[in-house]
């Protein structure tokens, strides 16, 4: 029980240092100087080399995330599989091949229209949840490449990207049907496709009405 209380605590003090995150803005060491000349290939750089913890210990590979430079929609979930941690490459497993019929429904391509990457950028063990210290030392990477990518929306998929992202706490079944403010940039909270795959009669309809509502915000702005 109290290991319990411990875990539900330190998440807690990951969506506070999320709020404190989106209120105060970017709180890492780069210099003002650093943070003007920053880009992609930098952070990619940083990403391959990071050990700020564990989960460096067993990754194959970091998976920075894939997309064009300025991405209509940037798709983000809590951590790589073991797909993804063999390639390198974002969402390429069975629930990546899955998302890409969402969007080709929506008429996006993941080539030019998507930017996907997650909170984490290593493969957590067993495909465990993220812990919060693996968030917490792996979100400045993610702030950055919203700064610089810019997209016109971003779509979290599942419980934890869209809790972190959010700021908030309620279950995914209660943050999704509505649209956030990620610091100017609208985000959309989903269910992740690999839920949506194990349970299809019960997630297929609030997805694809999520993917309409991402499809008429595209079409507006």
């Amino acid at each position: 029980m109290k290991n319990n209380e411990k875990i539900l605590a330190d998440f807690c003090d990951v969506l506070n240092l999320t709020t404190d995150y989106l209120t105060t803005g970017n709180k890492s060491k780069h210099s003002e100087f650093e943070i003007l000349s920053d880009s992609m290939e930098q952070i990619e750089k940083e990403i391959d080399l990071c050990t700020k913890c564990r989960l460096c210990e067993t990754r194959t590979n970091t998976v920075p995330g894939r997309g064009p430079q300025n991405p209509r929609l940037m798709i983000i979930g809590e951590g790589p599989g073991a797909e993804e941690d063999k390639t390198g490459l974002p969402f390429v497993g069975r629930a990546g091949k899955y998302m890409d019929k969402w969007m080709d429904a929506i008429g996006l391509k993941r080539e030019k229209d998507l930017f996907i990457g997650n909170i984490v950028k290593c493969r957590p063990p067993g495909n465990r949840d993220p812990l919060p210290e693996e968030m917490t030392a792996c979100l400045p990477y993610l702030e950055r490449q919203i700064k610089l990518l810019k997209p016109d929306l971003i779509l979290s998929v599942g419980r934890i990207s869209s809790q972190v992202l959010t700021g908030r706490s309620e279950g995914i079944g209660r943050l999704r049907g509505r649209t956030y403010d990620y610091k100017g940039t609208a985000l959309i909270p989903t269910y992740h496709p690999s839920g949506v795959l194990r349970n299809p009669n019960e997630y297929r309809k609030p997805v694809w009405e999520d993917l309409k509502r991402v499809k008429a915000y595209l079409d507006e702005h």
